[in-house]
């Protein structure tokens, strides 16, 4: 396994995040259980979750199989950089309109509050915003999240799908109360959706965060099997995107074909080429799947192949404002 800081922390994570998104609703809590076994002993000590998994009624579910999976001892959450998310409202509500979500401090202490129990954990090394929430004051968020890292219920903070000048923003206000601020952040980024070229990935190198992809295959679109109409998979939801970007996915599976490798463990193998990216998320449904998708570590891109997957994905350019002005 490859390991890296991530972003201006000390903290060091797998190059690949265990995305846990389909434990409980696609993923059996036995399945679940051994994914992420298989993941410690591959290594993979990043796993990537969120308060509001389950989704609906069962908002929690994920995180509280994940506890106990924890409960089973063994050095289990010893072993894990344990990452949750805050933002969404949960299905518990109790306070009215105080419990519809966002990042009030009165939300994020009650909700992380639900995430240790149902994690069945003290601390969580990386809590991230799921969202930008600019209704509230920077005051209160860091203030709020000053309060966690205190009393040591949080290590680090990171953002997810912020703009470039939300992380410039969050950084300034941080640096001016002497706080460490956002490390990381994570973001819809793959090889069909290449706009955070412009601003995010700048701005997260510049401002320290490392980036953490989230939907490296695009919902299906960059898997093996997206060509294929195959009874069960997530592409055969995708048949209207499919057939969109059939011109480049043939494209696409024709290199990878060249390659000997598979269109997901190629894309995944570009993001992990680009400097600005710490894990890129890997959600598997099936034990199968998170093997196969270990295989992205080994493959090493070269210059032609990074220069025909560009022209198959062209991307914007490069950073604003030279990718559209002089």
């Amino acid at each position: 396994m490859q390991y890296a800081k991530l972003g201006k922390s000390g903290m060091k994570v797998s190059r690949l995040c265990l995305g846990t998104m389909n434990f409980g609703p696609q993923t059996d809590e036995q399945e679940a259980f051994r994914i992420m076994d298989a993941a410690l002993d591959a290594g993979v000590n990043f796993f990537d979750t969120a308060n509001i998994y389950g989704w609906g009624e069962n908002s929690g579910l994920t995180e509280t199989i994940i506890g106990r999976w924890f409960k089973q001892g063994g050095g289990r959450r010893e072993k894990v950089v344990l990452a949750t998310k805050v933002y969404g409202a949960m299905s518990d509500k109790l306070d009215g309109p105080n419990d519809e979500g966002g990042l009030s401090s009165y939300i994020i202490r009650r909700h992380l509050e639900g995430s240790l129990q149902r994690l069945q954990t003290d601390h969580i090394e990386l809590y991230q915003m799921h969202h930008v929430d600019r209704s509230v004051s920077w005051d209160e968020l860091w203030g709020a999240f000053e309060l966690a890292v205190n009393q040591g219920k949080i290590g680090y903070v990171g953002s997810s799908n912020f703009a470039g000048w939300d992380i410039a923003v969050a950084q300034q206000e941080a640096k001016a109360r002497g706080f460490l601020g956002l490390i990381s952040e994570q973001h819809k980024y793959s090889l069909t959706c290449r706009l955070p070229e412009l601003e995010v990935l700048p701005s997260s190198l510049h401002h320290g965060l490392g980036i953490i992809p989230w939907s490296p295959l695009d919902g299906g679109l960059l898997g093996r099997n997206a060509l294929k109409k195959i009874e069960g998979s997530r592409s055969g939801g995708n048949a209207e995107r499919v057939e969109q970007y059939k011109d480049q996915l043939e494209a696409f599976a024709s290199l990878c074909m060249e390659l000997g490798e598979p269109q997901d463990n190629v894309a995944l193998a570009w993001l992990l080429a680009n400097s600005a990216v710490t894990a890129p998320i890997i959600g598997p449904r099936t034990l199968e799947q998170f093997e196969s998708a270990l295989r992205s570590l080994e493959i090493v891109l070269d210059e032609s192949v990074l220069k025909r997957l560009d022209e198959i994905f062209p991307g914007p350019g490069g950073e604003a404002p030279k990718a559209y002005a002089w």
